[in-house]
């Protein structure tokens, strides 16, 4: 069934085992008549899913009416392999260690470091040489590494970084050449609405996640599969005009709705009016919390104006619902309210737009979910929320 070690490619295998993932405890007839699959074709392919420890036999079902033998019921082997994924920003990286089904094995994070091509080998070599010292033994071992991008990838190849100079390096290529598994390089918001959809309980078919850090960026799925246009560009709403001929953007155009909305604008604005040292998304909300006046003030500013990017945002692609990924929404949740109301059209108003529900973890198990999609063969993949689990 397996044509390589990581990739199950056979349309009627993954059929076949995708409604398994969508249905715990289906039986074989079921499955033969929900996917139009003769029985004899099902039989054979779920011997083979169960000789490759994809799947299990949990027990036996009912009888149908008519009587005849009590169906063997399936499951999916959400630990059949696993994944590793990487965050990488300007000035930190996280990381996680994770099942195929999202069940978290293990995760790191740097805070402070400051990224560049010249030391990213380093700090990645450390976390993933931990990580396969103290990885689960499984039927299929790790089956990737997932990389989410600040910037532009096209084609699994970094195309432009406005906030650190990775584009100047063949990321892919200088991994595949030290470790034996795929190698998935992807836009960070790309992955986080890729998270979002496969992880949200929700488990609608068309979303749109908008990353707020040190830029501004949209992750689009419409119809259950990533949206990334021709040179993997889609969803860059941070690099949208706001203020015609206003301040210079690394993209080249001037007045970018990041230049004014971003997380990092929002902080260095803070910390510059106050005299301090850098600040993060804690120490601002400490100042919100406490009513101060001018974190009041800043905040009311990113919150109209990011209100219109999510108004350009909804317009453009109509999804059932926009997830705000952004550390300071997520901690000061009522502030999300008043960004829904910053949107008047009548055409928005039935598109749900609330924080991400997998909180500052959404990225990197969008890196999953990418990885679990391409090793199964599998575009449309839901499993539960594995925070709701905790």
């Amino acid at each position: 069934m397996i044509l390589s070690k990581y990739i199950i490619r056979e349309q009627n295998e993954a059929t076949v085992l995708k409604a398994i993932i969508d249905h715990y405890g289906i039986s074989r007839a079921q499955v033969s008549t929900l996917t139009h699959l003769n029985k004899a074709s099902v039989s054979s392919i779920t011997k083979t899913l169960l000789d490759n420890q994809l799947i299990f036999e949990i027990g036996i079902g009912d009888a149908s009416a008519l009587g005849g033998r009590k169906p063997i019921r399936l499951e999916f082997n959400g630990h059949a392999g696993i994944g590793i994924a990487l965050d990488i920003g300007y000035n930190y990286i996280t990381a996680m260690m994770a099942f195929l089904n999202g069940d978290k094995i293990a995760a790191k994070t740097f805070d402070e470091v400051d990224i560049h091509a010249s030391n990213i080998m380093e700090h990645l070599e450390k976390i993933i040489s931990h990580f396969e010292k103290i990885a689960p033994e499984t039927p299929h071992g790790i089956i990737g590494i997932s990389l989410a991008v600040h910037g532009i990838v096209s084609d699994n190849q970094i195309a432009f970084t406005p906030y650190y100079d990775l584009d100047k390096i063949n990321l892919q290529a200088i991994l595949e050449e030290k470790y034996n598994y795929p190698i998935i390089l992807e836009n960070e918001a790309n992955l986080t609405a890729l998270g979002e959809y496969c992880f949200s309980d929700d488990q609608q078919k068309n979303v749109v996640s908008v990353s707020v850090h040190s830029g501004i960026g949209a992750g689009i799925v419409l119809d259950g599969k990533l949206h990334t246009g021709l040179n993997g560009t889609a969803g860059e709403i941070g690099h949208t005009i706001l203020v015609p001929h206003g301040k210079n953007c690394p993209c080249g155009n001037h007045g970018c709705l990041e230049q004014y909305a971003s997380n990092k604008v929002l902080f260095e604005n803070y910390a510059a009016q106050k005299n301090l040292p850098p600040i993060n998304s804690d120490d601002f909300t400490k100042a919100l919390q406490t009513k101060e006046m001018l974190a009041e003030k800043l905040m009311k500013e990113n919150m109209e104006l990011l209100a219109i990017g999510l108004n350009n945002v909804a317009m453009m692609y109509n999804p059932e619902v926009i997830f705000i990924n952004s550390s300071i929404y997520r901690k000061n949740p009522d502030w999300t309210l008043r960004l829904k109301e910053q949107i008047h059209s009548f055409v928005v108003q039935d598109i749900v737009i609330k924080n991400g529900t997998l909180a500052d973890l959404a990225t990197l198990y969008g890196g999953i979910a990418n990885l679990s999609m391409n090793f199964l063969n599998i575009s449309q993949l839901h499993f539960n929320n594995p925070l709701a689990q905790i």
